[in-house]
């Protein structure tokens, strides 16, 4: 029965540790769902396209991938010793599990491809917009601006 409440313990120290290390992007064009203008400030405009470009997104993981596998490294961990030695290797499973978890959710995801849209506007000032799809977008369309978002006009 202790070794159980010791495991349930470990599992769930483990978890609260990793989550609360879940990684954040520093991308500056990452809010708003990954897809926004540059420029947060201005929310509408005309203008027209000079050139479009295709790019990674970055590889955001959930968490889950940390938990699931950290659940299983401590469940590995616990087989290994007795007494303090298991404590000490079912802790250490826990957090290997969920490091191997994550880059494991990491490199199954992929980056999303996303579309830098740049946008030569009416005033004369160029603005990019990174977008999730370009639709029927192509160089030379004239556009709107609306909510960090490009469309056809």
């Amino acid at each position: 029965m202790k070794a159980t409440r010791t495991l349930a313990a470990a599992v769930l120290a483990t978890t609260a540790l990793l989550t609360g290390c879940a990684s954040t992007s520093s991308d500056p064009y990452a809010s708003n769902n990954g897809y926004n203008s540059g420029y947060n400030n201005v929310s509408m405009g005309y203008g027209t396209i000079e050139s479009i470009q295709v790019t990674q997104g970055g590889n955001r993981t959930s968490g889950a991938g940390a938990i699931l596998g950290g659940v299983v490294g401590a469940l590995a961990g616990n087989q290994v010793g007795s007494g303090s030695g298991r404590t000490a290797a079912t802790v250490a499973g826990g957090v290997a599990g969920a490091a191997i978890g994550n880059n494991v959710e990491r490199n199954r995801q992929g980056g999303q491809e996303l579309y830098q849209v740049n946008v030569r506007m009416d005033n004369g000032e160029y603005r990019t917009v990174t977008q999730d799809s370009v639709y029927d977008l192509r160089v030379g369309n004239r556009v709107r601006i609306v909510d960090g978002r490009v469309y056809r006009y």
